[in-house]
């Protein structure tokens, strides 16, 4: 199997028609002059061997492949490794209204979200990114359901935002995705420990008791340290009949009031 930071031809050239570089990125800018750019912006936390469709900014004549591969689009990630100071945590004290709940992590790109550096014409936003003294523009499109289920996650949950993009990007972004107030905190790539070729998600370092820690994301390798934690959501990144949000709603309304999501989430995966 691969590293997910190292990238075949195939990832190189596809930077976005409607994805994310590892943050956004479903198709590719193939210049090699660009390159650098995106390496910079970008994630990669795919350790999966899937392969994907190449991107609308990939050349004519270039024929895309049939699966995407999570988070894996856009090329090498940085060697990037974060030491946490003896002592810390990455999120504050719990707020009195979040007192007893759940921490929910919720990832962004193709969990949430999928962007894209070519047009997109249904683009719900377009969030302009500055990478290396010149602007780009973000075309964002919403995974269907997106806003009912935050809102009701935020209704339940003490819900956080942990992305592995930079937050350049991802912060204007969740401005306007979170337009109630979901997110109690944010979380970027700096949060995340480089380990292996990959940028993973420690819940470990949130602060938080694990037994009541869950992680949603489309991506195994992010949560690699913690998999009884997850629950895995499918790579979303155009399909309008997508209903994955809406089916986890009832499932993350029973966990609400679980006091061990081990025990809980040992149940729902039992046969």
């Amino acid at each position: 199997m691969e590293s997910s930071c190292m990238i075949t031809q195939v990832q190189r050239e596809e930077v976005l028609v409607q994805a994310k570089p590892g943050l956004v990125s479903k198709t590719s800018l193939k210049k090699p002059r660009n390159r650098s750019i995106f390496k910079a912006l970008f994630c990669c936390l795919s350790a999966q061997n899937v392969s994907r469709p190449a991107g609308p900014s990939d050349p004519p004549t270039q024929k895309e492949e049939a699966h995407p591969s999570p988070k894996s689009d856009l090329l090498q990630c940085l060697q990037y490794q974060y030491y946490q100071i003896p002592g810390t945590s990455l999120l504050p004290e719990v707020t009195p209204a979040d007192k007893g709940k759940i921490c929910m992590v919720i990832d962004l790109d193709e969990t949430l979200v999928h962007s894209s550096f070519k047009p997109i014409s249904n683009a719900d936003f377009i969030v302009p990114v500055e990478i290396e003294g010149t602007t780009h523009q973000v075309y964002v499109l919403k995974r269907p359901y997106v806003d009912e289920f935050l809102e009701r996650m935020g209704e339940l949950y003490e819900c956080v935002l942990f992305t592995a993009s930079l937050a350049k990007y991802a912060d204007p972004v969740t401005d306007l995705l979170d337009k109630h107030g979901v997110f109690r905190s944010r979380l970027f790539r700096e949060a995340c420990v480089f380990h292996q070729g990959c940028y993973v998600k420690d819940l470990s370092r949130l602060g938080r008791d694990l037994k009541k820690t869950i992680i949603l994301d489309n991506s195994p390798a992010s949560y690699i340290f913690h998999p009884e934690n997850a629950v895995p959501v499918q790579s979303w990144f155009d399909d309008i009949g997508d209903t994955e949000l809406l089916s986890l709603i009832p499932i993350f309304e029973e966990l609400s009031d679980s006091e061990d999501i081990y025990t809980s989430l040992g149940q729902l995966r039992a046969p």
